[in-house]
This record gives structure tokens, C-alpha cells and sequence, in this order.
């Protein structure tokens, strides 16, 4: 059985990258929806896809006990982020499960914007780790929702299933 903070990321940020590998496709002969934001000091939709595909790793391996990979400097349009997804799901599938053994206690040190913080492993995974790669994720989903792709909830999850034209 692998470990549990294994089984609590590598799938997870798996599943979800491949969320937003297929919403970043569905902007194919729209660009702009890429350039969006929600508000003037908020990232565009693209820096939040980038940054969602950078928490995948920023969660991971610290938890392994390995260097976070460098993400490749592709440009912030279509193809640069889906070579940056592309990129962390590479590098998720190459993680050992076993690496994982201890990470609950393992510390990682790290930044959170200005703030300099020491966590457990646990700690880390779930209340900084998670909660900022779905927090990006969100927000791209949101600016694409925005911008007016029509997307909706089984877009983002991939487990949802509304008949066409359901609304709340």
C-alpha cells in the first residue's frame, strides 16, 4: 500500500492536471480567453493555469524528499501551457511512491508570498499545498467561465454530469 500522503497528492494533482489539460485545449481559436482576469491585481487565466501546473510539483516533491523540478519556461499562450502540464504530469508519474514513507512528519520550509513558513508534511500537503494549487485552478476555470466558454462543474472535476442547458 503506498503511503498516505502519496495517495492524498500524486493522484490528485494527476486527475486534476488533466482537467485542466483538457480546459486550457478548449480554448483552441480563442486566445483571449487565455489573457483574462477576474479583477485588474488578479493573474490572468494563463499564470493561473501555469501556476495550478506548478503546485502540482511545489506539493509533491518536498513531501519525496526531492528537489521541486524546474518548470520549463514556455511562453503563457495555449501550447506553453499545455507544455508546462504536460511537463508536471511527466514529472508526478516519476515519483516513488516509496519516497513518500515519513512525509507526514518530513518539514519543509518554504515561502507563501512574504511569509516564511516551517510544516510538517501533513500540514503542508493540506493546508497550504492543496488548498493554493485548486485555488488556482479555480480561478483559470473561472476566467475561461468569464470570458464565455461554455464549460461547467464536470468540466473542472470530471465527475459531474448535468443534462445540456441544466441551471440552478
Amino acid at each position: 500500500m503506498a503511503p498516505v500522503l502519496y495517495t492524498a497528492s500524486v493522484p490528485v494533482f494527476l486527475h486534476y492536471l488533466a482537467q485542466a489539460r483538457t480546459l486550457v485545449e478548449a480554448t483552441r481559436g480563442s486566445p483571449a480567453l487565455l489573457t483574462g482576469k477576474l479583477a485588474p491585481d488578479m493573474f490572468s487565466g494563463a499564470q493561473q493555469f501555469a501556476s495550478a501546473a506548478a503546485f502540482a510539483l511545489r506539493g509533491t516533491y518536498p513531501l519525496a524528499g526531492e528537489p521541486i523540478p524546474d518548470m520549463p519556461t514556455a511562453p503563457m499562450d495555449r501550447g506553453g501551457l499545455l507544455e508546462r502540464i504536460d511537463f508536471a504530469h511527466e514529472q508526478l508519474v516519476r515519483l516513488d511512491p516509496a519516497s513518500f514513507d515519513g512525509a507526514e512528519t518530513r518539514r519543509v520550509r518554504h515561502i507563501a508570498g512574504f511569509a516564511e513558513l516551517d510544516q510538517a508534511g501533513g500540514e503542508y500537503l493540506h493546508l497550504f499545498a492543496l488548498p493554493n494549487f485548486f485555488f488556482h485552478l479555480s480561478m483559470a476555470f473561472a476566467v475561461l467561465r468569464e470570458g464565455g466558454l461554455a464549460i461547467g462543474k464536470g468540466d473542472f472535476d470530471g465527475l459531474h454530469d448535468y443534462p445540456q442547458g441544466f441551471s440552478f
